[in-house]
């Protein structure tokens, strides 16, 4: 059981470690550069090489049954998904297969309009205390459903 975070620009990427490591968890911070390595051995930093979707590649080839992925990029959530995975978005949203679809079907949706009116851009809202605070709060309930699953009957 391990927790796998999207770590290029991850607003929550200190609460995923504190999180996880207070449940013994090994956390796996994924980028493309620029991260520090921590002196916690259960934490590591892999960096993978420049390109668009590196990261997501990568963690969509490692994340399955038992783990806990964070991201906010929706296709790697799907991915994640699919293997078997949990996700929680940067927020303390959870993914699952009764809302991913509706999800990503949005984003293609807003993708569209953005691409036909070029004064529509918009970035969403700012990234707020209290999505820190359910984000800290859908890890721990994350990574307690998954311990429970991973125990022998």
């Amino acid at each position: 059981m391990s927790v796998y975070v999207d770590a290029d620009a991850c607003p929550v990427t200190a609460e995923a470690i504190r999180v996880a490591t207070r449940h013994g968890q090994e956390v796996f911070l994924v980028c493309n550069g620029g991260l520090r390595p921590d002196p916690d051995p259960r934490v590591h930093v892999v960096v993978v090489a420049e390109g668009p979707d590196e990261a997501d590649k990568w963690i969509a080839a490692e994340a399955g049954p038992g783990d806990v992925c964070v991201t906010a990029d929706l296709p790697l959530a799907d991915a994640c998904l699919k293997a078997g995975a949990a996700v929680i978005g940067h927020d303390g949203t959870p993914f699952d297969a009764a809302n991913i679809g509706n999800k990503l079907a949005t984003r293609d949706l807003m993708a569209d309009l953005r691409a036909a009116d070029p004064f529509r851009q918009g970035g969403g809202r700012a990234f707020s205390k209290a999505d820190r605070a359910r984000f800290l709060n859908g890890l721990d309930r994350a990574l307690s459903a998954a311990q429970k699953m991973a125990r022998p009957r």
